[in-house]
């Protein structure tokens, strides 16, 4: 057994909290991390001894469940064992028998130098493995972590055709290898930092090398130098301390859980973060064009993406303005629709006692309730009780006299075309954005919409992502982007990256 220190246990605490060296004594550091760690049942220590002596040559410890079981005792083990009964003799010396440990253990591969115990614990309990030498006051960390996760399935928030169907996972080394399968260039560089005070999560920054701005990277560098958060479960604890307009509800960091899509915007001088622990990867610099596209645009044919990504755009007006149009054109510009649609209107709305605009914000908060209804059942009904509760709670609502069908019809084709935005983080704006613009029709009409459009506007256009215009391509304008805005042009007309690349390096293709 470990020989116990005579060091008070406080003493050994007040070590650990100060980043303390580690000790030249096997038993001291591992009371000293035991203690620390409050003995917990799934760490687990085992002892090397040589034959004929009473204290451990080399002692192995890891955390079970996190690190491979296997590894350590078919190899580390068994192998450091069985050639320290057959090298190592009771004669050698201290300095002797730390040079043929050390020989041992540099043979195995992966192997880092640990110093202090704030480095050890960080190994520790990301799933390495410490061996702890006799006489030697530094420990090695094997990178042999093991865990459950996730196999790498079909993404079911965005969906794909026409495509890769692979997808991110929780585990950060396979959300990396996902990406350098598709980019296998030396200029694909990784930077890992531990961000949490308490978790310690592991993130890392990926871009291309001479591609990418230099002064994005730098700048992704430090935002993420300064959370101090205890910990970070998600990528939404990283994206809400990164982003430059913290009170609009615009994202201005993209995120995806596409490797294609990721490696897409690498290419064009983009920095991707990736969080460990999470299946969602953060892209900056990002504009609005961003979540209106699809990577699918980029598998078929251009004209048919075009068509496609110019139907996205008029649903995305549709589901924006719809509810409100119809408001204003009801309530204060009657006379723009013809004789018989309004007769067939006014006839519809003959029995409803509530007014166009607290119709439709009843219809719409019915729709909403329902849509996170069904997110939030089981996927086994969610859907089913989310279509059939729609189609009663109308059916029963116009048969009552509470809503007209014209309004149900326009509450449907708003809520169905809200669907066709591929990110959903650009969706949900929309939806709040909505019902001001519903507010806005019913106080003044036309100019009311009219005017929330150009405050919009002018929004959007202040916006920036990391120091990039966030409507780019199209305000400031950019003639030689428009190739890849409200449509694609086909492959072998796209010569350039976008100007968030680095100046020097934006040829994509030569003419």
């Amino acid at each position: 057994m470990i020989k116990p220190t005579k060091e008070p246990l406080d003493q050994l605490s007040k070590q650990v909290q100060q980043s303390a060296p580690l000790l030249d004594d096997i038993g001291r550091n591992i009371e000293t991390i035991m203690h620390e760690m409050g003995s917990s049942d799934d760490i687990v220590v085992r002892e090397i001894r040589s034959e004929g002596s009473p204290l451990p040559a080399a002692a192995i410890m890891y955390i079970d469940g996190m690190s491979d079981a296997a590894i350590i005792n078919t190899y580390i083990f068994d192998v450091m064992n069985r050639s320290l009964q057959e090298k190592l003799g009771i004669d050698e010396d201290s300095v002797g028998k730390i040079n043929i440990i050390e020989g041992l253990i540099a043979a195995m591969g992966s192997i880092h130098i640990v110093s202090d115990l704030d480095k050890l614990y960080q190994s520790l309990l990301s799933g390495e493995a410490i061996i702890f030498l006799a006489g030697s006051d530094r420990a090695y960390r094997v990178d042999i972590r093991q865990w459950k996760g996730r196999d790498v399935t079909e993404s079911t928030n965005q969906t794909s055709i026409r495509g890769p169907r692979e997808s991110f996972t929780e585990t950060l080394r396979v959300n990396t290898s996902l990406i350098r399968r598709k980019i296998k260039d030396p200029r694909l560089w990784l930077e890992t930092m531990p961000i949490g005070r308490i978790t310690k999560t592991d993130v890392t920054i990926m871009y291309l090398n001479g591609i990418a701005k230099p002064s994005v990277i730098q700048e992704v560098r430090t935002r993420l130098g300064s959370i101090a958060l205890d910990g970070i479960l998600e990528g939404g604890y990283i994206e809400e301390h990164i982003e430059d307009a913290k009170y609009s509800i615009f994202p201005t960091v993209y995120n995806t859980e596409l490797p294609d899509s990721v490696a897409a915007q690498l290419l064009e001088g983009k920095v991707a973060i990736l969080v460990d622990g999470t299946p969602n990867v953060l892209v900056v610099p990002t504009q609005f064009v961003s979540f209106v596209q699809s990577t699918e645009d980029y598998y078929q044919r251009a004209l048919y993406a075009s068509l496609l990504r110019l139907l996205r755009f008029v649903s995305g007006f549709v589901s924006l303005l719809l509810p409100s149009l119809y408001i204003a054109i009801t309530t204060f510009h009657r006379d723009m629709l013809p004789t018989s649609l309004l007769i067939s209107l006014a006839a519809q709305r003959e029995g409803v006692p509530f007014p166009a605009f607290i119709e439709a914000i009843a219809m719409e908060i019915t729709f909403e309730i329902l849509r996170e209804a069904g997110l939030r059942m089981p996927r086994a009904i969610g859907q089913a009780v989310s279509v059939v509760g729609t189609l009663v709670i109308g059916q029963a609502a116009v048969e009552a006299g509470i809503v007209s069908a014209a309004m149900v019809i326009v509450v449907s084709v708003t809520a169905i075309s809200t669907f066709t935005v591929p990110a959903y983080s650009m969706s949900i704006p929309v939806r709040m954005l909505r019902f001001a613009f519903m507010a806005l029709a019913a106080s003044f009409g036309l100019f009311g919409i009219i005017m929330g459009l150009f405050t919009l506007l002018l929004h959007l256009c202040s916006l920036r992502s990391f120091g990039e215009p966030y409507m780019a391509p199209f305000g400031p304008f950019i003639a030689s982007e428009q190739e890849d805005a409200l449509i694609r042009l086909p492959r072998w007309l796209s010569f350039n990256r976008p100007s968030s690349s680095q100046k020097s390096n934006r040829t994509r293709q030569q003419k």
